[in-house]
């Protein structure tokens, strides 16, 4: 029955409350106020950022620990159009969030009213789908849908934007018991005829390769692809967004492959017959060169967006379906035909495993070290060993970003929280807000590089409201390290407004929000002081110096094969 009339704004919170919200990462303004007053009174926790584009990207941490729907908010205008950025970077990376946006009363709309701007029409290609709202009457089936469009198929993010006489309005509230999306459509089970025949291409293949992305973490598939993988026995990689879908410790797992991937992982790519892509789009920092991506692989592509499939690279055998369905069904495939199919090449596969166990050998990513300075590895190999393979990492963009993927250990998914498409600077300190709000039971690093932590400083303040237990590690080169690297590989070392000649004094500007900040520079005193940020019950900021002029290797340049890859600094010519 009906209840006796409430206002759009508890009629909102109503729904929200429905869709088991439990966190809002926002900041309020004017239209948005009779929102904030409703939820003065409502048990749903909220979480004030000191940027909106934070908010965006809290909910995206949160989002991405969880698998829950992350939720922000943001008023009319400034606010809306400041959440642009983190949307972009949600939908780049599948990540389902669900935007709040006030707008200013319908009958100022289009009279460039104070704070307007058509939030509508600005996030329509930074969204999966959005909502304007006029109507009281509409605001429950809108809000419903929204939840259901983010989550459902591939997820992404949907805006709802609010006008503030909707927000005023009232009516009588009666909950929604059907979504109804008839242009709507998600394929998931994967067509039987196609799964059958995968199988038998995995086990006619001489050199599979399984090639998984973050498609298996958002369907939470990661049983199913690790049954896969030991049912297959075939070399696995995991994409940079991908990463913890198979264990690290696991003894098929590869490393990560593409741009900065591994040797192993790049000419395993580069040498397989087939290639079994789950979960995954084919993005240029995995396939380098196109055209000489996997010269002599056959390709299986399943994923859950028919778009997707041979958009860059031609399936030839295409599974439309959600993977966490397939994978189950490929698996009873295989098992079926392997009495009959099983010892059909496995001289030939006991073969790939050598080359690839080879490739490991020869060219294996270490945690390079030096007496007398601190190198980024070193870092990485130190938070990891601190980490165990079971904590969660946020990262900001950049070399700090690579080093991350490359040593750090992740044995779990929804461990590894980065901006993989959109690549966002700034990024990893409000995600990893949102990721210690979902999981407080969790050891959670922020691991920033020196440019990337001055956009998102301000949310110091938000650690220290909240005494969030977050481990900040500041790689510190003192440049726009990425930036700097490619000007020296490929503009002949004009290093071009790459410096960061200031950088502040951590320990007053950690003591000024409450908590405890430290630089460490000695090579001695690093994992020493690591451990000290880890045992430390709340936050900690804890800036590293590490040595100024470290590339990341592999490294495969713009427009080059992911075989061919550079492995080390230009060495020397003796004469």
């Amino acid at each position: 029955m009906p209840t006796n009339l409430l206002s759009g704004a508890k009629i909102l919170l109503h729904c929200l409350t429905a869709e088991n919200v439990e966190c809002i990462f926002g900041y309020p303004g004017g239209v948005t106020l009779p929102l904030y007053d409703a939820l003065y009174d409502y048990p749903i926790k909220h979480v004030l950022v000191r940027h909106e584009q934070n908010a965006a990207f809290a909910a995206q941490g949160y989002a991405r620990t969880t698998g829950k729907v992350g939720v922000c908010c943001a008023t009319s205008g400034p606010g809306a159009t400041n959440l642009v950025t983190g949307l972009v970077d949600a939908m780049m990376d599948s990540i389902p969030i669900v935007a709040l946006t006030g707008q200013v009363s319908s009958k100022l709309m289009g009279t460039d009213a104070f704070q307007e701007a058509d939030t509508f029409g600005i996030t329509r290609s930074a969204t999966k789908h959005n909502f304007l709202v006029k109507n009281i009457a509409d605001l429950p089936q809108v809000i419903h849908e929204a939840f259901y469009l983010a989550a459902s198929g591939r997820p992404g993010p949907v805006l709802v934007d609010i006008t503030k006489d909707a927000f005023q309005a009232q009516a009588h509230y009666a909950p929604v018991t059907e979504i109804h999306l008839p242009g709507y459509k998600v394929y998931s089970e994967g067509h039987s005829g196609q799964i059958k025949r995968a199988a038998q291409m995995m086990w006619e293949a001489e050199r599979p390769f399984i090639y998984a992305g973050g498609g298996v973490i958002a369907a939470n598939a990661s049983a199913e692809l690790r049954a896969l993988v030991e049912a297959l026995d075939a070399p696995t990689v995991c994409t940079l967004m991908g990463l913890g879908a198979l264990a690290a410790e696991h003894r098929n797992f590869i490393s990560m492959p593409g741009m900065h991937g591994s040797y192993a992982a790049n000419m395993g790519m580069s040498g397989t017959d087939l290639i079994i892509a789950l979960g995954v789009r084919f993005d240029d920092r995995v396939t380098g060169r196109l055209a000489a991506f996997a010269p002599h692989a056959k390709v299986i592509h399943v994923d859950i967006d028919p778009a997707e499939i041979s958009k860059n690279r031609q399936a030839d055998l295409p599974i439309v379906g959600d993977v966490k369905k397939v994978m189950p069904k490929l698996l009873n495939e295989l098992n079926d035909l392997a009495p009959a199919m099983k010892a059909k090449n496995a001289g030939a596969r006991q073969a790939w495993w050598k080359q690839i166990q080879e490739w490991k050998e020869e060219h294996p990513l270490l945690p390079i070290k030096s007496d007398t300075e601190i190198k980024p590895q070193h870092l990485m190999a130190e938070i990891d060993r601190l980490s165990g393979g079971r904590a969660i990492v946020a990262s900001d963009v950049g070399q700090h970003q690579m080093w991350a993927a490359q040593l750090i250990r992740f044995n779990e998914p929804r461990l590894w929280i980065n901006s993989g498409g959109l690549g966002s600077m700034g990024f990893g300190l409000p995600a990893a807000i949102g990721a210690q709000f979902a999981r407080p039971d969790k050891l959670v690093f922020a691991i920033v590089g020196d440019g990337g932590f001055q956009m998102s400083i301000p949310e110091l303040a938000t650690i220290a409201n909240h005494a969030l237990p977050i481990k900040i590690i500041v790689m510190n080169n003192s440049y726009l390290g990425m930036i700097r690297q490619w000007q020296e590989l490929f503009y002949n070392n004009r290093l071009s407004e790459c410096a960061l000649t200031s950088f502040p004094d951590v320990e007053k500007l950690a003591g000024a929000y409450g908590f405890t900040g430290r630089t460490v520079s000695s090579v001695d005193e690093m994992p020493a002081a690591l451990k000290a940020a880890v045992d430390e019950p709340g936050p900690f900021l804890l800036n590293v110096k590490v040595t100024p002029f470290e590339n990341v290797y592999p490294m495969v340049p713009a427009g080059g094969a992911i075989n061919e890859m550079v492995l080390r600094p230009p060495q020397p010519v003796e004469v």
